[in-house]
């Protein structure tokens, strides 16, 4: 699983997709996609040939989420606070 600190992502890197139930705003440009919608469309809402960086507040259900993407084949990095 790659990862990254919060601190150190900048918008040229890829597409931040915060899957909070609310959005959290700790970037500026991102796109909320709550963890259950992502999951049950992610074929309709992500591209295999972008980059994703994918935060929850908690850390858990990003976890899960970056390891289902991955295994279909998505760039897609862990976003952590610390």
């Amino acid at each position: 699983m790659k990862k990254i600190l919060l601190k150190d992502y900048n918008d040229n890197m890829g597409m931040f997709i915060d899957i909070n139930n609310s959005p959290s705003g700790v970037v500026k440009n991102y796109k909320h996609i709550p963890y259950e919608k992502l999951m049950n469309n992610y074929r309709e809402v992500l591209n295999k040939n972008d980059k994703y960086y994918i935060y929850c507040n908690g850390g858990i259900r990003s976890k899960k989420a970056i390891n289902i993407l991955d295994f279909y084949g998505y760039d897609v990095t862990y976003v952590t606070k610390e």
